[in-house]
């Protein structure tokens, strides 16, 4: 399940996460003969210290996430058209401050700069309740959701820095999760708050949002990154400045290595393709469940249910040899491959009487789940193996970038050519999916030819 990175700080499905598993076997791995998410809290204390502070920032962006629209349209009097509209441009904002936020990271260290940003959407989410006009929301919204998506790619290089590489993926699985069920939880509080329906409770809400950043904020700045993590970015941060040097000896500038890196910038495209899948079941389904079949309106909420409780049983699983980057790749073919099969039941639901649609339209989102968790375990893998153990916040930036571009772009793609095409819109989304996960091998057999993947 993915959010609005403009209304949330959860990175995409960040919302924009290792799963409850068994004690360690070799390399930090479950135990032969045990299987994952036999226990309830993770065995590495890292991981259940991440789980916590996700656990709480995912609370408050679900309580934000419920309210939100109706906060912006019946508190600060938006129209429909003005929340559109500032809603893109924050995106468009987002977007353009994952790669600066990612380089930042690497140069003065993930956690200092994590705390900054983090504090930054505290106070301007507890902003909005002082708006009263239209340019101070656009411009209040700009500045949240830059800092929103600039944290997603500084939380993932940070990622890299406090877990062992062996274990990342494991970790953002195990993360990702904790997310879903934090969003489920603030989901049913923001609940209360639509129900009350008064100015006050959504207000509150929106502070309870607020507040939550700040503790997220104290946590991180709380959390001890270990020496190894400390240790490679101060050497990479030496090396950079003397690649930085110019001839003269003074200091120049480095530019961007993930911006120069072929590989991982088709990577990073084909990703974003795949991210498509958030907008189908976001946007894609609801439209299509509600002008195109009969099936009854409330299946728009058992799709959600039943994609939540498949990636939070799934996501841990999912991950499994994921530690090999063709390996990697090739569940990202298969990802794709499950989510055009998706694509092409939930067309054939059109037509049919409302309770076979219902369960056609739910068999779909089951196997949009199947792929989703795949996808997410491939692509994580990919982007810190292609990253290599240097620059994770510049290659994790740009990675970002790319999702958040993706989910900025879907909701108008999905609504307008796949849901306004009718089945050969769903049939020409399936196509396109398939070929951005079977796509990753090629790519990652370049990568290995230019000497990336190699856990330099």
């Amino acid at each position: 399940m993915s959010t609005s990175p403009a209304l949330s700080a959860v990175p995409p499905s960040s919302a924009g996460l290792p799963g409850a598993s068994d004690p360690p076997g070799p390399a930090g791995r479950p135990a032969d003969g045990e299987a994952p998410g036999s226990r309830l809290l993770h065995p590495d204390p890292m991981v259940r210290r991440l789980a916590g502070i996700t656990l709480v920032n995912t609370v408050g962006s679900g309580l934000s996430l419920a309210v939100g629209v109706l906060f912006f349209t019946r508190v600060l009097g938006l129209s429909a058209a003005q929340l559109g509209f500032g809603l893109t441009a924050a995106g468009l904002c987002g977007v353009a401050a994952s790669v600066p936020a990612g380089r930042a990271a690497d140069r003065w260290g993930a956690r200092p700069v994590l705390v900054v940003l983090i504090a930054v959407n505290a106070l301007g989410t507890a902003g909005y309740a002082l708006v009263h006009s239209y340019p101070a929301f656009l411009a209040l919204a700009c500045v949240v959701s830059a800092v929103d998506r600039g944290a997603a790619a500084v939380r993932n290089a940070l990622y890299a820095e406090v877990l062992p590489a062996d274990r990342r993926v494991a970790g953002r699985a195990y993360l990702r999760v904790v997310t879903n069920v934090g969003i489920c939880l603030g989901t049913a509080l923001g609940a209360v708050a639509l129900q009350v329906d008064s100015r006050p409770a959504y207000l509150a809400a929106i502070l309870a949002d607020a507040a939550s950043y700040l503790v997220v904020a104290v946590l991180f700045h709380r959390l001890a990154v270990p020496v190894a993590g400390r240790s490679a970015r101060t050497s990479a941060a030496g090396e950079d400045g003397a690649a930085a040097a110019g001839p003269d000896g003074l200091p120049g500038r480095r530019r961007n290595p993930a911006l120069r890196d072929g590989p991982f910038l088709l990577v990073t495209v084909l990703n974003a393709l795949l991210c498509l899948q958030f907008a189908m079941l976001e946007v894609g389904v609801p439209l299509w469940v509600v002008q195109h079949t009969e099936a009854p309106r409330i299946t728009v909420a058992g799709t959600l249910i039943v994609n939540t409780l498949l990636v939070i049983t799934l996501q841990v699983r999912a991950t499994r040899g994921t530690e090999d980057p063709v390996t990697a790749a090739r569940v990202c073919g298969r990802a794709g491959l499950i989510l055009a099969a998706s694509c092409l039941v939930l067309a054939l639901a059109h037509g049919l009487p409302a309770t076979v649609a219902a369960v056609v339209v739910l068999a779909g989102v089951a196997l949009q789940a199947f792929g989703e968790v795949l996808s997410q375990a491939g692509g994580w893998a990919l982007s810190y193996d292609l990253a290599g153990e240097r620059d994770h916040g510049a290659y994790q930036g740009v990675y970002n970038a790319g999702s958040a571009a993706s989910l900025m772009i879907g909701p108008a793609v999905v609504s307008t050519a796949v849901v306004g095409w009718g089945l050969f819109g769903w049939v020409a989304l399936g196509v396109l999916l398939a070929a951005a996960g079977l796509a990753m091998g090629p790519a990652v057999r370049w990568a290995r030819r230019g000497g990336r993947a190699t856990g330099r």
